[in-house]
């Protein structure tokens, strides 16, 4: 079994009180008390999610990818060596950084730091909003997903899928080289889109409740120079949700409705634009699609993704839109 989910970030910074008014304030984590150097955050039951670290030059970064066990964790780092891929047994003292069993780190083909581990630890006491929302959707999803700005979409696609195990949920090869992949039911745990640089573009985590997302968004549009791409909803994965500027040269994706793919009947495939159904100004001159069109994409339309207890049935229907997908 390989990697399952996207378990913790760390990010390096010395503006630590700015990340810590960012991340309880803005996201609405928990802070947790790590010493004069380290700044960590809670999303869950988990005694850490989100790391921000002194000691790492800015700019610097780490990915934590879960697996279920020790022998999950012993194989992937033979895999990885069989492949001439350097890996090293981090000592414990990481690990109880971590706040996991055990931790192997080693680089992907342009240089980001990942960490793979097992023996996550749970805090003793509940989570604890930063402000009044009603929590982040984490559990087998995992932390989120990522975003990597690289210079050779095939190779990073290649030491990912091949060697990590992830698998393709969809994909786009013009104008823009992107490759959407996932280790577990979230669409994908990390997205690859080729530039000409090597960076960590975004982090995205999801809300449970849409009200969340609304108000988020409304509370930073008090502060509109923070806003990096407008609130919309995503094409691929469906996900309704907005971009902000962080303390450092990453952005935080803030967003609620993402789908869900079964490997058991999913098909990868090429999506012909990485265009939103609506909204998100902004984003797309980020990753090189061009400007957004003037006018939402014709006939693009998608079902909410929404989960038991998350919603209540309206009543109605409309007889003319039903009879055209009856048609089609």
């Amino acid at each position: 079994m390989g990697i399952q989910a996207l378990g913790y970030v760390g990010v390096g910074s010395d503006k630590l009180d700015d990340w810590t008014a960012f991340a309880v304030n803005w996201l609405g984590m928990q802070a947790v008390d790590r010493g004069a150097g380290q700044r960590a955050f809670r999303m869950d039951d988990r005694k850490q999610r989100l790391v921000i670290d002194r000691a790492l030059p800015d700019g610097q970064r780490y990915f934590g990818w879960e697996l279920a066990d020790a022998a999950a964790l012993e194989a992937l780092g033979a895999k990885l060596e069989i492949a001439g891929v350097a890996v090293k047994r981090e000592p414990i003292s990481i690990a109880d950084q971590r706040f996991v069993r055990e931790v192997i780190s080693f680089a992907d083909p342009v240089g980001n730091r990942l960490e793979a581990f097992h023996g996550a630890q749970v805090a003793d006491e509940p989570f604890r909003p930063g402000r009044n929302i009603a929590g982040f959707r984490t559990g087998v999803q995992g932390m989120g997903h990522v975003l990597l700005l690289v210079p050779d979409a095939q190779a990073a696609l290649g030491f990912y899928r091949d060697l990590l195990g992830f698998r393709i949920s969809d994909y786009m090869s013009a104008p823009v080289n992107a490759y959407f992949l996932h280790a577990d039911p979230r669409h994908h745990s990390i997205a690859l889109v080729q530039a000409p640089v090597n960076a960590f573009h975004h982090l995205m985590i999801e809300l449970y409740s849409l009200d969340d997302v609304g108000q988020a968004y409304d509370l930073l549009m008090t502060q509109p120079e923070h806003v990096m791409a407008t609130l919309g909803r995503h094409s691929n994965d469906l996900m309704t949700s907005f971009y902000q500027r962080t303390p450092s040269d990453v952005y935080v994706e803030y967003g609620w409705g993402g789908r869900e793919v079964d490997d058991a009947t999913w098909q990868p495939h090429e999506v012909p634009t990485l265009r939103s159904y609506w909204g998100h100004k902004g984003l797309f001159e980020a990753i090189g699609d061009g400007h957004p069109p003037p006018l939402p994409l014709p006939n693009e339309r998608a079902p909410l993704q929404v989960m038991d207890g998350n919603y209540h049935r309206m009543s109605g229907v409309c007889p003319w839109w039903d009879a055209v997908k009856e048609r089609s």
